[in-house]
């Protein structure tokens, strides 16, 4: 039987030893052995280090996000070898493709990010601050990828999307990464990782792989490496308390399984479309992954006066649902991962029932389609109704991680929000009503027990992606058993593998250092007008100094003519008591076009277009009579890729324009956005 390979020191490695043997969670079968004996782990973490740390580092984020967007499309090309891995997890086909199509779409998601960094491989967040009256001393943040290893510690239920939802993340950073999957599904996890360094898309030492055992990884971590863990809240406050991490001061990311809760807003009854979207979005967290998620629904909390309704309806919709072989086109419930999972949840259920009533399921029993029971990891879906959780309190701190929920109720929506609280922390909980009011006293008040909050309803329904989906532009993660982390989080995310720094200086040192021009910097007069230059010529800092034009009574009127803005501070002179205007005041947007006509140079040159405006203000009232004149300079430039071979090579340039009086004082700054042709049209 072959051994899964170890992707490691820029080779695929077998581990001694026999290993542990891998089964098909359908049928028993056995896959694979799995074994990470005799590998050097000290070794391993230097290597991503000191190979594959300085190749990602060097790259801007906009070529790591090109990066992730090619190796998506990629992926995308060996769907069919995946899914058909996926199902001896014990996967249906809408579970695999949560899996795999979804863990895909977090490498677009995040290839998108890149737009919301700097075309830089590190990103100067915020705003310049400045530390001085005279303007001569500012201050900025700049956040650079750490010199270290993402260590990703992952769980089971997810071995295609909890890599790819992570390594997005710290590619993107600018970080390498060694993966460690769950052992008993690791077998998907290293088909697709192969797949990945035969592409060749990632730079050397990126990515390792490590498929078996990972006692004693964090015994050299160091300062600069991230650990992030996704699995039970006991072995993630365990490894969290790694004597390593805490002398080291090793970032440690926590995703940890909660009792997650659903809510059933105290408006809604058995005739409200909201309630059968409650019943579906109930079912389906029992259901997907046979229950195996960290995001599915435990707890399902139901006012009083509807509880024998939600019981009929959710014991009514899962008696329809069909377990069994997950190849077959109507099985909607495959297995557990394994038979050692099996036997856990059974034994969590076994420790419920002490304080609950089964309301639908049998542990013991279950109806198959296509498959044996005694081969494979198969388990009824099992309803529990607890008829006082207050005082009945293992619901809020057993979790049977399968196919397995219990209801209970409330009074009012204030005990429903001490119910969801009882949790002691969740990923995410939901509240279904058609009451906003509702909506915002329950949001506000739960907020700080969970990481996520789905509030739904017919208007959102058909677009929801539901109670149970983490999505890469918003935080995954949740306070106390959840871990007290964050995953994803669009640029949020990406912050955590980076170190912030703060950096003091001149305006033009700090514009030196950051490739951005800083306000106040020097800004030396370009000999050819900006907008005569190809992308690869212009200069960040460098200015062009217009003419200078006086702004007329007339200018302001014939404005207001054209815009159709009659807004009385700009007409009517006779208006302006008690307001900021001693007169008629320019329109802010005739003073900005005003400049345009300033620093435009009228000539067909490489200035392909203008698409955009940033950080548009206008500082200072101008009156007619006020002569004014602008400051162009180059701020920033963005690399931009060829759609295909007959595009046009360009960049996009932001030209920062500010706008002076006679007096010399600013009374208006802006950004604007253009698209620049390349002189060299082969890149």
């Amino acid at each position: 039987m072959r051994k899964l390979g170890n992707y490691v020191l820029g080779n695929w490695i077998e581990g001694d030893g026999e290993g542990k043997l891998l089964t098909n969670a359908v049928n028993g079968s056995p896959i694979a052995l799995a074994t990470t004996q005799g590998l050097d782990f000290e070794k391993i973490l230097q290597y991503g280090r000191e190979v594959g740390n300085p190749k990602l580092r060097s790259m801007t984020f906009y070529e790591r996000g090109r990066m992730l967007k090619s190796l998506a499309f990629f992926l995308r090309k060996n769907l069919k070898k995946y899914y058909a891995l996926s199902y001896q997890t014990g996967a249906t086909k809408i579970d695999s493709w949560i899996d795999i199509e979804g863990g895909i779409g977090n490498l677009f998601a995040n290839a998108s990010l890149r737009r919301q960094f700097q075309d830089l491989p590190y990103y100067v967040e915020g705003d310049p601050i400045g530390l001085s009256k005279g303007g001569t001393f500012t201050g900025h943040h700049i956040c650079v990828p750490k010199e270290g290893i993402a260590i990703h510690i992952n769980a089971f239920n997810f071995p295609i999307w909890g890599m790819l939802e992570k390594i997005a993340v710290n590619f993107l950073a600018g970080v390498p990464a060694l993966v460690k999957p769950a052992t008993n599904t690791s077998y998907l996890t290293e088909c697709m990782v192969r797949d990945i360094i035969d592409s060749k898309i990632l730079p050397e030492g990126a990515l390792q792989l490590l498929c078996g055992s990972a006692n004693g990884i964090l015994d050299t971590v160091e300062s600069q490496d991230v650990v992030t863990f996704t699995g039970s809240a006991w072995t993630g406050r365990k490894l969290k308390s790694h004597p390593r991490l805490i002398e080291e001061s090793v970032p440690f990311n926590m995703e940890a399984d909660s009792l997650n809760a659903a809510i059933l807003g105290p408006d809604v009854t058995p005739n409200h479309e909201e309630f059968d979207l409650f019943i579906k979005e109930v079912v389906r967290e029992i259901t997907v992954k046979a229950g195996q998620k960290c995001t599915a629904i435990r707890r399902v909390i139901v006012h009083e006066n509807q509880v024998e309704e939600v019981k009929k309806a959710l014991s009514a919709r899962l008696a329809k649902t069909i377990i069994g072989n997950p190849e077959l086109e109507n099985v909607r419930m495959g297995a557990l991962a394994d038979l050692a999972q099996r036997n856990e949840v059974k034994e969590k259920v076994a420790q419920l029932s002490l304080s609950q009533e089964v309301v639908y399921g049998d542990v013991n029993q279950v109806t198959l389609e296509g498959a044996d029971a005694e081969k494979g990891a198969f388990m009824s879906p099992i309803l529990f109704f607890n008829s006082n959780p207050f005082e009945k309190t293992d619901v809020h701190n057993v979790e049977a991680f399968g196919p397995v929920s219990s209801i209970m109720p409330y009074k009012d929506l204030n005990e429903a929000i001490k119910l969801s609280k009882l949790g002691k922390g969740s990923l995410v909980c939901s509240i279904t009503t058609q009451d906003n009011k509702v909506a915002r006293e329950f949001t506000l008040n739960a907020a700080t027990s969970h990481g996520r909050i789905l509030i739904l309803n017919k208007d959102c329904a058909k677009e929801s992606t539901g109670h149970g989906s983490p999505l890469p532009l918003l935080v995954h993660g949740g306070p106390g058993r959840a871990g007290g982390g964050e995953e994803m989080g669009g640029k949020r995310g990406v912050l955590h593998y980076m170190q912030r720094t703060a950096i003091q200086g001149s305006p033009t040192t700090l514009t030196e250092v950051t490739q951005i021009y800083q306000p106040n910097g020097d800004r030396p007069e370009a000999k050819d007008h900006l907008f005569r230059q190809y992308f690869e010529d212009l200069i960040v800092g460098e200015t062009v100094y217009t003419h200078k034009r006086t702004i007329e009574d007339s200018d302001i009127v014939s404005f207001a003519n054209v815009s159709w803005d009659h807004f009385y501070a700009h007409t009517d002179v006779t208006s302006l008591e008690g307001t900021t205007f001693d007169k008629r005041v320019a329109h802010g947007y005739f003073i900005l076009s005003a400049a345009a006509g300033l620093f435009v140079d009228a000539k067909k040159g490489p200035v392909l277009l203008n698409y955009g405006l940033e950080e548009c203000r206008f500082t200072k009232p101008v009156y007619a009579g006020t002569t004014i004149g602008v400051k162009l300079t180059v701020k920033e430039k963005i690399e931009q890729e060829k759609k295909d071979e007959e595009d046009i090579a360009k960049g996009i340039v932001k030209f920062y324009v500010e706008v002076y009086d006679q007096e010399n004082e600013t009374v208006a700054v802006a950004t604007i956005l253009t698209m620049v042709k390349k002189r060299d049209q082969s890149n």
